[in-house]
């Protein structure tokens, strides 16, 4: 085990509450070695008065100097501001994350205060009582890897019901949407958070119940052309894939995007949502799916 391992390791909490008094006292310059040693004394077990004031002097946690002082800066009003904002956005609450300690600290901004202009208006219902029930089960079967039962309306509108293993919750920006990552009879299988109608636990385990195939690996390349801000665009809406990227000059960009088969669809309107910004170089299928994609817009443009 590391030095520094057990003061970080769970079974230890009372390591960290009481090195983050002596933390708080430092911060305030109101900390000397007599009220260091009677911190410990009060908060912590008998024997750490021989362990807890040594691993902070002689540097073994690197938290005090000399001057019993600490390099750790407290967060300034606007930090906590910014992170209070953070904390209470609907998504992020779906992790039930906690917000102890910034109970009278004002967000820095809201939701409401954002206009996306590319962004699709039927996102997901993040207030949805059922909805944080379902995304909480979800991740609860991810961790520990076990099986559920979902029953969701499909694409199609059709009622489907299925054992699936969750493996990853994806978020999308562009559609405001959760999809959950799973599988099916050996398959990948992408559903709707928000066209779950019902989710169940069940007991056995992922490992048990079926195999993951791995899934056909594609690549496509793309020629970046970095005008209203495309580049940080892009990095955004392709931040979940692995991709390399290349600087030509001081406006043009090649992507190497590295995506899974069965996302092929979506990738192709994902580029399409570029436009004349995001050229594809290959490969030639690619090229031709958009080509078809496009037609097929065209044709239903016709008609109207």
């Amino acid at each position: 085990m590391a030095k520094n391992d057990s003061f970080f390791n769970e079974i230890y909490g009372t390591y960290f509450n009481v090195v983050s008094s002596i933390l708080r006292q430092a911060q305030e310059k109101h900390l000397t070695k007599d009220s260091l040693e009677l911190l410990v004394r009060e908060q912590a077990f008998a024997d750490s008065c021989l362990t807890i004031p040594k691993a902070l002097q002689d540097g073994s946690w690197p938290l005090l100097q000399k001057d019993m002082t600490t390099p750790l800066m407290p967060l300034t009003t606007l930090q906590r501001r910014w992170l209070k904002s953070l904390l209470t956005d609907k998504r992020i609450q779906l992790f039930d994350v906690e917000c102890s300690g910034l109970e009278n600290v004002e967000p820095l901004f809201s939701e409401e205060q954002f206009v996306y202009f590319d962004r699709y208006s039927d996102g997901d219902n993040y207030d949805d009582p059922q909805y944080k029930q379902h995304f909480r089960l979800l991740l609860q079967a991810i961790t520990e890897k076990r099986m559920v039962e979902i029953s969701f309306i499909s694409g199609k509108n059709e009622s489907v019901e299925k054992e699936y293993l969750p493996l990853q919750l994806e978020y999308s920006a562009k559609d405001d949407k959760f999809r959950l990552k799973a599988v099916c009879e050996r398959h990948l299988h992408y559903v709707n958070v928000g066209r779950i109608k019902s989710c169940k636990m069940l007991e056995q385990t992922g490992e048990e119940a079926c195999m993951l195939l791995e899934p056909e690996r594609c690549a496509v390349t793309v020629l970046l052309t970095d005008e209203r801000n495309a580049l940080e665009r892009a990095m955004l809406h392709f931040s979940h894939l692995e991709k390399i990227t290349e600087r030509l000059d001081e406006k043009h960009y090649r992507l190497q995007l590295m995506y899974n088969k069965s996302d092929e669809t979506e990738m192709v309107i994902r580029v399409l949502s570029f436009g004349p910004l995001l050229r594809v170089q290959e490969p030639a299928g690619f090229i031709e799916l958009l080509r078809h994609r496009l037609r097929k817009q065209l044709a239903l443009r016709a008609k109207e």
